[in-house]
């Protein structure tokens, strides 16, 4: 099974959180600090909130497919570069509270798109290696290091 991913960064993770839960009709399949994620079936989404600053507008922050195996990842990677795509692939990164395999490319509005794999339960926010289109860090805000070329975030 794959499903899409929506990365939201939100002001208020709790409001956030009652209001999806009241959506979805649901509460999170995971949540700790600054984190939350709704492991939906129906429709086939995870969606993930990440805490940003106070007052701050919702936003995007990443899009994603999740998918099942490092295997589905690895044809996800070749399928992107034989398409052309620019890609930046993260193996065995802690992100968000999981460790994941993963490969970003960018979208022609600069929009950052992982294909992963949840790998693991991890005990700490962690993150990706790759800063999104906004030169923030994936589940931790971060604009000092150097964007890679196609570069993107993921938290599963």
């Amino acid at each position: 099974m794959s499903r899409a991913q929506l990365a939201l960064r939100v002001s208020d993770l709790e409001a956030s959180i009652t209001f999806y839960s009241k959506l979805f009709g649901t509460e999170p399949a995971k949540r700790r600090e600054g984190y939350a994620n709704f492991a939906l079936t129906e429709p086939p989404l995870k969606l993930v909130l990440i805490e940003g600053a106070p007052g701050e507008e919702t936003r995007l922050d990443h899009l994603g497919v999740e998918v099942d195996s490092t295997d589905q990842v690895d044809a996800a990677t070749a399928r992107l570069k034989d398409a052309g795509l620019a890609t930046f692939e993260e193996n065995d990164t802690s992100c968000c509270y999981a460790l994941q395999d993963k490969v970003w490319v960018h979208g022609p509005g600069k929009e950052p798109w992982e294909v992963y794999v949840v790998k693991a339960d991890a005990d700490t926010l962690g993150r990706s290696a790759a800063p999104d289109a906004t030169g923030d860090g994936c589940c931790t805000s971060r604009t000092t290091e150097e964007t890679p070329a196609a570069a993107g975030c993921a938290c599963g």
